[in-house]
Parts: structure tokens; sequence; C-alpha cells
């Protein structure tokens, strides 16, 4: 790797941009290209930011230059956009999931390492300052020993404001292949690999109708669970519940609580790269006096420093400089898949638990001086 590293976009859709603006900012990586099935949207992308060139897919498969492509396509093409990536010879960063079945994505990852390429998969929003300072403050023993966590994201759902939303409710998608990484991810970072899973769904509407747009007033049917209530078993032992809906009247989200032996600690919405961390400790006794159930919230400093999309693939182009493995890496994407697959199984099943076979290592703790915008390579 020499800086800066040259990076391709495959995919110029709405979540582009925030890539875009971020990855144009880190002076170790240059973004090259932007491409997309239609050429007018990638040359809108590429001339809002600055891109010198633009073109299709192919044409930033081909590039010379490309050192790492970001694959933002749509969730059904995630892992053969990855795949193609990885046979031209480029690293490959992916939105989040990986793919959408556990025989294509283990077999992407096996061609990565057959190749010596680096996969890296969203979401790298826990990578942040947020979560990471949540995670140095459960390291250090702040609220004991965690025991279990509760997560709730529940809205009516993205159909209140995506042009075309059917494909966030079709197979690939859904609240929990759509949010669910969020979450699962920052409890995988926090606890470790997840042995089962059990878990309820439904759908609210077998159809939606699209809202905002040029194709407002069109159905669209809802092909998978619109609700999932989700319980996690760890392999170290800890628990968490979970619940992910897009049929709930009652906007609530980013609720990220872990409960521990000598306290309860609040961790930020995991799909934002900061936010309040802060914690309560137990109440010692309780005498009849209703003071006594007062607790005082203590907030805990944020460390490090808040960028945006874009964090995790400048990890891994750093990784490959230093020759360690990134934190947002392909075998974490893989094991958060298999969880969520697993976690549909059991739905389909009536609630029955299922393991989940695969497994992944510890992810290092970011460095709390670790700055996106120096010139490292």
């Amino acid at each position: 790797m020499t800086a800066p590293v040259g990076v391709g976009f495959i995919g110029a859709g709405m979540i582009s941009d925030t890539y875009l603006e971020n990855l144009s900012s880190f002076p170790d990586v240059k973004v090259i290209i932007v491409g997309d099935i239609n050429v007018e949207r990638a040359k809108s992308q590429a001339d809002k930011y600055g891109v010198p060139e633009h073109g299709t897919g192919d044409d930033v498969l081909a590039h010379p230059d490309v050192q790492v492509i970001v694959n933002l396509t749509l969730p059904a093409t995630h892992a053969e956009i990855s795949s193609q990536a990885i046979a031209a010879g480029k690293h490959v960063w992916s939105e989040k999931p990986i793919g959408l079945d556990r025989v294509g994505t283990q077999a992407l990852l096996e061609q990565a390492d057959a190749a010596g390429l680096r996969v890296g998969i969203a979401p790298d929003t826990v990578l942040g300052p947020g979560v990471q300072t949540a995670k140095r403050a459960i390291d250090r023993g702040i609220i004991g020993t965690p025991l279990f966590a509760s997560t709730q994201m529940q809205y009516q759902g993205p159909d209140l404001f995506h042009p075309n939303p059917s494909f966030l409710f079709a197979k690939g998608a859904g609240p929990l292949l759509d949010m669910g990484p969020y979450y699962i991810t920052a409890l995988v970072n926090l606890f470790g690999p997840v042995a089962k899973v059990g878990a309820l769904g439904l759908r609210g509407l077998e159809e939606r109708t699209v809202k905002v747009g040029p194709d407002a007033g069109s159905v669209f049917p809802v092909e998978v669970p619109s609700t999932i209530q989700m319980l996690t078993a760890f392999e170290s032992g800890q628990q968490a519940q979970s619940l992910f809906s897009n049929d709930s009247p009652l906007f609530r989200q980013g609720v990220f609580e872990v409960h521990g032996t000598e306290g309860t600690l609040v961790i930020p919405d995991p799909n934002m790269f900061e936010g309040r961390v802060a914690y309560v400790k137990p109440i010692a006794a309780m005498n009849g006096d209703s003071n006594s159930m007062e607790q005082e919230w203590i907030d805990v400093p944020q460390e490090g420093i808040v960028t945006g999309r874009g964090l995790g693939l400048l990890d891994m182009v750093r990784a490959i400089a230093e020759g360690r493995e990134h934190r947002a890496n392909g075998r974490l994407g893989y094991h958060v898949l298999d969880v969520m697959l697993s976690a549909e199984e059991s739905a389909a099943a009536g609630g029955e638990f299922v393991s989940v076979e695969s497994t992944v290592g510890a992810i290092p703790t970011m460095p709390d001086d670790f700055d996106p915008l120096a010139s490292t390579l």
C-alpha cells in the first residue's frame, strides 16, 4: 500500500454521498472513479465530489489505479460484485450485509484468502468514538461484569423517506438484515461471538405503498418479516434481547443498554459514530423514601475523532500497510450474517433456538488516538 491508496466506487446511490464526502477528506486514500449502472448518476456524484473519472462498474473493475473497490450495490448483488472485485485483483469494502447466503459468502472469503486480498464489511459506525468509548469503559470495569444487553430499533419503516423502498422489504433486507448489522456487530464487538439465537417474526402488512418521490402511490410486496424479536446467547455466557421493527407507530431507535454486576451503561445508537455514553450505579438499598430510588447518570467523556462512513476502509488500508488484521473484516461480516440468517430460521420455526455455526475472534479496540485526517502511509 502506498499513499494515497486508489479507491473506486461501484454504486452511486443515496449512501454514496457520505462515503464520498469522508473518503475524499482522508489523506491516506484517493477516490479515482465512480461507477454505476446509471452512468449519468455516476457522473453526477463524481462531479459533486471532485472525483476525476466516472463510468460503469466494469470501468471501475478495470481501472489500473484502483486498489480498493467500495461496493455500494443492492444487497442481492453484494457478494457477486465483491467476487468480481477480488477476481480483478482489488481489495473490497462492501456495504452490509456481506452476502445473502452462507455458501456464497464463504466462497467469497475463500476466494479473497487465495488471492491474498482483503474483504472489509460495513458497518464501521461501531469503530467510531461512541461505541469505542463505551467498549473501553466496559473493559475498565465501569459496570463490573457485563451480564446482558437490551437493544431496540422500531419505527414505521424506510418507506417513510426512501423514494425506492421496495428492496428494503425484499429478501436480504427487512429490519433485521438492514438495521440488524449495526446492533449485532456492536454486540459482537462487546461480548464476542454468538452461540445461538431464538427469534419471532411477523409481517405487519403484506404490501406497502411508496410515500415519496416520483413513484409515490405505487405498491410493492413485503417479502420478509417486518418485525423481528430476538434473543441472543453469546459464547462468553452473556445474553441480549433485541427488537427490530418497521411496523411501530412509536419512533424509538438507537436504544442500546449493557447491564452489569456494578452498573448499567447506555451506549450511543450503533448506526451513528458518536453520542452520549453514560452509566448508573446500583441502588444501595430502599428505605421507603422515594428519593432512595433516584439514580444519577454519570457521563463518560467521548474519546476519539468523529468522522463517518469510510472509517473501516481506512482502518483496512492502514492494516494492510502494518501487516495486521483490520477490524471490520470479512469474517466478522460473515458471523453477523450467520447470526441474522439463524434468527430468520428460528422465526420461521416459531422461535426454536438455532445454533450459530460460525465464530470470530476478539475484535481489537480502536486506539483513542486513531486520526483519520493524518497522512500515515
